[in-house]
């Protein structure tokens, strides 16, 4: 039960005679809400304010009022080592702390002295740990992207394993056609994907795959396409590309082909910034090139993040 006080609470008498069994009582008319001094307790028994009948007499009992009803009280008799003894009509009834109260907070001061305190955390996110029986201790918050591991017997803040990993994928795929007849790179249109690493350590691994229409001109030049990776504004790995001859050929002039190309690259971003990766490509030599002209199957990017 929880416990309730008052400091305005106004002593009062027995309305009639009870029986040392009674559990429900009457004071003096018109005193019942005085007697509570403005407590009011709530329904199901679950709280208690104490009060005492014929106090400081030899007939002093002990009884927790549970209930009221105007001037009748739902008690409960002989508590705080107290008896249960009859009572007369005009027997006073004082609201009173007792010993019990005092030992129900000893008891709980020292739960509470015994409980963690809460300045022992400083820093949202930081642990608490057991860094030996009976003795809690702080472990401060760790950096993005860290793991608990154990060390030493105690939990520490660390990588799970020093083998490079991957930690998350990230692919798009487009159908959308870019073309060229340039020998100045251009952006292959939706072909781009973008990873925000959770390591600035982390490596990406980018994968591009596409479909590529060559057109060739006359006079048999060689057609071909030129093709890189671009991280934001920089070009991380450039020329890669097909090249196609049609020397020899007696009679042809203007040579077609469509041709699938499939790179990867390791990046080293050193971010945790979202970061975006695309297709630029170019002509090689005259001609004109195509990503995704006359194709159903999509050009794909793939980043794959290899914590390390």
């Amino acid at each position: 039960m929880t416990r309730k006080y008052s400091s305005i609470s106004v002593e009062t008498t027995l309305q009639a005679t009870i029986n040392s069994s009674t559990t429900s009582i009457t004071v003096a008319t018109g005193t019942g809400t005085t007697l509570m001094g403005g407590v009011t307790l709530s329904a199901g028994n679950v709280d208690q304010f104490t009060v005492a009948i014929d106090p400081d007499t030899v007939n002093e009992e002990i009884v927790f009022v549970t209930g009221v009803n105007s001037d009748t009280l739902t008690v409960v008799r002989g508590r705080a080592g107290s008896s249960q003894v009859s009572h007369t009509a005009g027997a006073t009834v004082r609201h009173v702390l007792t010993s019990d109260d005092l030992t129900f907070y000893t008891t709980g001061t020292a739960t509470a002295d015994a409980a963690i305190p809460k300045t022992l955390t400083t820093t949202t996110g930081d642990i608490i740990y057991a860094s030996s029986a009976n003795t809690p201790a702080r472990l401060a918050i760790g950096s993005t992207g860290q793991a608990l591991v154990v060390a030493s017997g105690i939990p520490s803040w660390g990588s799970v394993t020093t083998t490079p990993r991957i930690g998350q994928t990230i692919q798009a795929t487009t159908t959308t056609s870019t073309t060229t007849s340039g020998t100045t790179y251009t952006d292959a249109t939706d072909v781009t994907a973008t990873i925000t690493p959770t390591l600035s350590t982390s490596k990406v691994l980018v994968t591009m795959q596409f479909m590529c229409y060559i057109d060739g001109v006359s006079n048999l030049k060689l057609p071909g396409i030129l093709a890189q990776i671009v991280r934001g504004s920089t070009a991380v790995y450039s020329d890669y590309g097909s090249y196609y001859t049609v020397s020899g050929l007696s009679g042809m002039t203007n040579q077609t082909t469509y041709v699938p190309i499939s790179f990867s690259y390791v990046d080293s971003p050193a971010t945790t910034s979202a970061t975006t990766y695309k297709l630029q490509f170019k002509t090689y030599s005259g001609g004109g090139c195509s990503v995704n002209v006359g194709q159903t199957a999509p050009s794909i990017v793939r980043l794959q993040e290899v914590l390390v």
